[in-house]
Protein backbone atom coordinates (compact mmCIF):
# COMPACT_ATOMS: atom_id res chain seq x y z
CA UNK A 1 0.00 0.00 0.00
CA UNK A 2 2.79 2.42 0.70
CA UNK A 3 5.47 1.24 -1.31
CA UNK A 4 3.81 2.18 -4.88
CA UNK A 5 1.83 5.61 -4.26
CA UNK A 6 4.89 7.02 -2.06
CA UNK A 7 7.55 5.55 -3.80
CA UNK A 8 8.99 9.22 -4.33
CA UNK A 9 9.56 9.98 -0.26
CA UNK A 10 12.85 9.75 1.54
CA UNK A 11 13.29 6.30 3.15
CA UNK A 12 14.24 5.53 6.73
CA UNK A 13 17.45 4.37 6.20
CA UNK A 14 19.31 2.01 8.60
CA UNK A 15 21.24 3.56 11.42
CA UNK A 16 18.99 6.64 11.09
CA UNK A 17 15.93 7.52 13.38
CA UNK A 18 12.77 9.76 12.17
CA UNK A 19 10.86 11.47 15.47
CA UNK A 20 7.63 11.17 13.73
CA UNK A 21 4.29 13.23 14.69
CA UNK A 22 1.37 11.03 15.06
CA UNK A 23 -1.36 13.75 15.30
CA UNK A 24 -3.87 14.23 18.32
CA UNK A 25 -5.37 10.94 18.24
CA UNK A 26 -6.83 9.56 14.70
CA UNK A 27 -4.97 7.86 12.91
CA UNK A 28 -6.14 9.35 9.90
CA UNK A 29 -4.39 12.64 10.40
CA UNK A 30 -0.87 10.88 10.21
CA UNK A 31 0.92 12.78 7.30
CA UNK A 32 1.89 10.29 4.37
CA UNK A 33 5.84 10.14 5.17
CA UNK A 34 4.91 9.14 8.88
CA UNK A 35 2.51 6.31 7.24
CA UNK A 36 5.77 5.34 5.41
CA UNK A 37 8.06 5.61 8.05
CA UNK A 38 5.57 3.31 10.16
CA UNK A 39 5.88 0.53 7.37
CA UNK A 40 9.74 0.83 7.10
CA UNK A 41 10.88 0.82 10.50
CA UNK A 42 12.84 -2.14 12.43
CA UNK A 43 11.94 -0.15 15.51
CA UNK A 44 9.07 2.18 17.13
CA UNK A 45 9.68 4.00 20.80
CA UNK A 46 6.10 5.55 20.75
CA UNK A 47 4.57 7.76 23.47
CA UNK A 48 1.48 7.16 25.94
CA UNK A 49 -0.61 9.68 24.04
CA UNK A 50 -0.32 7.47 20.79
CA UNK A 51 -2.94 5.95 19.32
CA UNK A 52 -2.20 2.08 18.74
CA UNK A 53 -4.11 2.39 15.81
CA UNK A 54 -1.31 3.75 14.10
CA UNK A 55 0.75 0.94 14.89
CA UNK A 56 -1.06 -1.23 12.69
CA UNK A 57 1.29 0.42 9.86
CA UNK A 58 3.80 -1.16 11.43
CA UNK A 59 5.38 -4.38 9.68
CA UNK A 60 4.86 -7.65 11.96
CA UNK A 61 8.36 -8.13 12.60
CA UNK A 62 9.08 -4.71 13.78
CA UNK A 63 9.92 -4.14 17.21
CA UNK A 64 7.51 -1.47 19.18
CA UNK A 65 8.88 -0.67 22.48
CA UNK A 66 6.39 2.05 24.62
CA UNK A 67 8.22 5.16 26.52
CA UNK A 68 4.83 6.70 27.64
CA UNK A 69 5.07 9.69 30.10
CA UNK A 70 1.96 10.42 32.48
CA UNK A 71 1.73 12.76 35.30
CA UNK A 72 2.06 11.37 38.24
CA UNK A 73 3.16 7.49 36.96
CA UNK A 74 6.16 5.79 36.51
CA UNK A 75 7.96 6.25 33.51
CA UNK A 76 10.81 5.67 31.56
CA UNK A 77 13.60 9.10 32.08
CA UNK A 78 13.76 11.29 28.99
CA UNK A 79 17.90 10.42 29.26
CA UNK A 80 17.41 7.25 29.22
CA UNK A 81 14.76 7.32 26.31
CA UNK A 82 17.28 9.45 24.00
CA UNK A 83 19.81 6.99 24.64
CA UNK A 84 18.29 4.34 23.37
CA UNK A 85 17.33 5.96 20.28
CA UNK A 86 21.20 6.23 19.71
CA UNK A 87 21.80 2.90 21.01
CA UNK A 88 19.65 0.99 18.40
CA UNK A 89 20.79 3.75 15.81
CA UNK A 90 24.04 2.57 16.30
CA UNK A 91 23.08 -1.38 15.98
CA UNK A 92 21.96 -0.07 12.51
CA UNK A 93 18.27 -0.35 12.82
CA UNK A 94 16.10 1.88 11.34
CA UNK A 95 14.38 3.37 14.44
CA UNK A 96 11.33 5.90 14.32
CA UNK A 97 9.71 8.04 17.56
CA UNK A 98 6.70 8.23 17.54
CA UNK A 99 5.39 11.22 19.29
CA UNK A 100 1.50 12.04 20.21
CA UNK A 101 0.52 15.43 18.05
CA UNK A 102 3.94 17.42 16.70
CA UNK A 103 7.47 16.24 18.27
CA UNK A 104 8.25 19.89 18.49
CA UNK A 105 5.11 21.28 20.25
CA UNK A 106 5.78 20.39 24.29
CA UNK A 107 7.11 17.10 23.07
CA UNK A 108 10.75 16.90 24.08
CA UNK A 109 11.78 16.11 20.18
CA UNK A 110 14.17 18.74 20.49
CA UNK A 111 15.74 17.29 23.61
CA UNK A 112 15.98 13.78 21.60
CA UNK A 113 17.36 15.49 18.44
CA UNK A 114 20.13 17.58 20.09
CA UNK A 115 21.03 13.63 21.82
CA UNK A 116 20.86 12.10 18.10
CA UNK A 117 23.46 15.13 17.15
CA UNK A 118 25.78 14.95 19.98
CA UNK A 119 26.18 11.24 19.24
CA UNK A 120 26.47 11.67 15.52
CA UNK A 121 23.37 9.71 14.58
CA UNK A 122 21.46 11.01 11.23
CA UNK A 123 17.77 11.99 11.87
CA UNK A 124 14.42 13.45 9.77
CA UNK A 125 12.09 15.38 11.91
CA UNK A 126 8.24 14.68 10.53
CA UNK A 127 5.79 16.87 11.68
CA UNK A 128 2.83 15.73 12.84
CA UNK A 129 -0.96 17.95 13.47
CA UNK A 130 -0.39 19.22 17.16
CA UNK A 131 -3.52 18.68 19.40
CA UNK A 132 -3.98 22.86 20.14
CA UNK A 133 -4.84 22.79 16.89
CA UNK A 134 -5.84 19.51 15.30
CA UNK A 135 -7.76 18.71 18.68
CA UNK A 136 -9.64 21.78 18.95
CA UNK A 137 -10.66 21.60 14.67
CA UNK A 138 -12.51 18.06 16.19
CA UNK A 139 -14.36 19.72 18.92
CA UNK A 140 -15.47 22.71 16.57
CA UNK A 141 -13.54 25.10 17.95
CA UNK A 142 -11.10 27.06 15.51
CA UNK A 143 -7.94 28.70 16.87
CA UNK A 144 -8.57 32.12 14.65
CA UNK A 145 -11.46 33.66 13.40
CA UNK A 146 -11.20 36.66 11.60
CA UNK A 147 -13.88 38.36 13.38
CA UNK A 148 -12.60 36.92 16.89
CA UNK A 149 -8.51 37.12 16.89
CA UNK A 150 -5.62 38.06 15.13
CA UNK A 151 -3.17 36.04 17.68
CA UNK A 152 -3.04 33.15 19.41
CA UNK A 153 -0.84 31.94 22.67
CA UNK A 154 -0.05 28.02 23.30
CA UNK A 155 1.75 27.42 26.09
CA UNK A 156 2.07 24.31 28.59
CA UNK A 157 0.40 24.23 31.88
CA UNK A 158 3.20 22.71 33.89
CA UNK A 159 6.78 22.51 33.64
CA UNK A 160 9.01 19.60 34.17
CA UNK A 161 8.85 19.34 37.78
CA UNK A 162 5.18 19.10 37.18
CA UNK A 163 3.67 23.09 38.47
CA UNK A 164 2.57 25.42 37.07
CA UNK A 165 5.83 27.11 35.21
CA UNK A 166 7.26 30.35 36.88
CA UNK A 167 8.62 32.07 33.93
CA UNK A 168 4.88 32.37 32.34
CA UNK A 169 4.12 36.42 32.15
CA UNK A 170 0.56 36.21 32.57
CA UNK A 171 -0.31 39.33 33.28
CA UNK A 172 1.45 39.79 28.96
CA UNK A 173 -0.90 37.20 27.68
CA UNK A 174 -4.23 37.74 29.75
CA UNK A 175 -3.40 41.11 28.05
CA UNK A 176 -2.27 40.62 24.57
CA UNK A 177 -3.47 37.04 23.72
CA UNK A 178 -7.53 37.01 22.68
CA UNK A 179 -7.02 33.16 22.20
CA UNK A 180 -5.25 31.15 24.89
CA UNK A 181 -4.79 27.62 24.09
CA UNK A 182 -2.66 25.27 26.97
CA UNK A 183 -1.46 21.71 26.67
CA UNK A 184 -1.35 19.75 30.29
CA UNK A 185 -3.40 22.04 31.81
CA UNK A 186 -6.02 20.49 33.33
CA UNK A 187 -5.27 19.62 37.01
CA UNK A 188 -3.66 23.52 37.30
CA UNK A 189 -6.79 24.95 35.97
CA UNK A 190 -7.24 26.75 39.57
CA UNK A 191 -4.27 28.33 39.81
CA UNK A 192 -4.25 29.15 35.84
CA UNK A 193 -7.41 30.65 35.82
CA UNK A 194 -7.02 32.53 38.90
CA UNK A 195 -3.63 34.18 37.62
CA UNK A 196 -5.47 34.83 34.09
CA UNK A 197 -8.27 36.73 35.80
CA UNK A 198 -6.03 39.11 37.80
CA UNK A 199 -4.14 40.07 34.56
CA UNK A 200 -8.02 41.07 33.56
CA UNK A 201 -9.72 38.17 32.13
CA UNK A 202 -12.98 38.54 32.51
CA UNK A 203 -14.83 35.61 35.06
CA UNK A 204 -17.12 35.20 32.19
CA UNK A 205 -14.96 34.44 29.28
CA UNK A 206 -15.70 31.34 27.17
CA UNK A 207 -13.11 28.03 27.94
CA UNK A 208 -13.36 24.42 26.58
CA UNK A 209 -11.95 21.51 27.66
CA UNK A 210 -11.10 18.92 25.18
CA UNK A 211 -10.32 15.89 26.76
CA UNK A 212 -9.28 12.48 24.60
CA UNK A 213 -9.28 14.78 21.40
CA UNK A 214 -9.93 13.22 17.98
CA UNK A 215 -10.67 9.80 18.90
CA UNK A 216 -13.62 8.23 19.91
CA UNK A 217 -13.37 9.03 23.37
CA UNK A 218 -13.20 12.72 23.40
CA UNK A 219 -15.32 14.55 25.45
CA UNK A 220 -15.69 18.37 25.75
CA UNK A 221 -16.63 20.57 28.53
CA UNK A 222 -17.82 23.99 27.86
CA UNK A 223 -17.89 26.44 30.73
CA UNK A 224 -16.16 30.13 31.95
CA UNK A 225 -13.30 31.20 33.09
CA UNK A 226 -14.30 31.75 36.53
CA UNK A 227 -16.28 28.89 36.61
CA UNK A 228 -13.78 26.75 35.23
CA UNK A 229 -12.35 25.10 38.06
CA UNK A 230 -15.80 23.62 39.89
CA UNK A 231 -17.14 22.31 36.40
CA UNK A 232 -14.11 20.39 36.05
CA UNK A 233 -14.57 18.58 38.97
CA UNK A 234 -18.29 18.37 38.70
CA UNK A 235 -18.13 16.98 35.28
CA UNK A 236 -15.73 13.85 36.45
CA UNK A 237 -13.55 14.22 33.44
CA UNK A 238 -9.44 13.94 33.43
CA UNK A 239 -6.99 14.35 31.23
CA UNK A 240 -5.30 14.31 28.87
CA UNK A 241 -6.81 17.30 27.20
CA UNK A 242 -6.38 20.73 25.55
CA UNK A 243 -7.95 23.87 26.77
CA UNK A 244 -8.55 27.00 25.29
CA UNK A 245 -9.92 30.23 26.16
CA UNK A 246 -11.20 32.44 24.26
CA UNK A 247 -14.23 33.67 22.36
CA UNK A 248 -13.35 31.02 19.77
CA UNK A 249 -14.69 28.62 22.22
CA UNK A 250 -18.91 30.13 21.34
CA UNK A 251 -18.54 29.31 17.50
CA UNK A 252 -18.36 25.54 18.56
CA UNK A 253 -22.24 25.65 19.00
CA UNK A 254 -21.98 26.16 14.99
CA UNK A 255 -18.86 24.36 13.62
CA UNK A 256 -19.51 21.17 16.00
CA UNK A 257 -19.33 18.95 12.77
CA UNK A 258 -18.63 15.35 15.05
CA UNK A 259 -21.55 16.41 16.50
CA UNK A 260 -23.60 17.63 13.63
CA UNK A 261 -22.81 13.61 12.62
CA UNK A 262 -24.33 12.36 15.60
CA UNK A 263 -27.56 14.53 14.82
CA UNK A 264 -27.30 17.69 16.47
CA UNK A 265 -28.56 20.22 15.44
CA UNK A 266 -25.47 23.70 14.96
CA UNK A 267 -26.80 26.99 15.42
CA UNK A 268 -26.57 30.17 12.85
CA UNK A 269 -25.62 32.39 16.10
CA UNK A 270 -23.06 30.13 18.12
CA UNK A 271 -23.04 33.29 20.76
CA UNK A 272 -25.77 32.00 22.95
CA UNK A 273 -24.39 28.25 25.31
CA UNK A 274 -24.75 27.32 28.25
CA UNK A 275 -22.25 25.32 30.43
CA UNK A 276 -22.43 20.59 30.08
CA UNK A 277 -20.09 18.38 28.91
CA UNK A 278 -20.98 16.63 25.31
CA UNK A 279 -19.16 13.68 24.00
Amino acid sequence: MIDAPFSHLPALEPGSVWLVGAGPGDPGLLTLLAAKGLSEADVIVHDALVNEECLALARPETLVEYAGKRGGKPSAKQRDISLRLVEMARAGKRVLRLKGGDPFVFGRGGEEALMLVEHNIPFRIVPGITAGIGGLAYAGIPVTHRDINHAVTFLTGHDSSGIVPDRIDWDAIGRGSPVIVMYMAMKHIAEISANLIAAGRLPSEAVAFVCNAATGRQQVLETTLGEATEAVAASGLEPPAVVVVGEVVRLRASLDWLGALGGRRLQPDPFRRSSKVTA
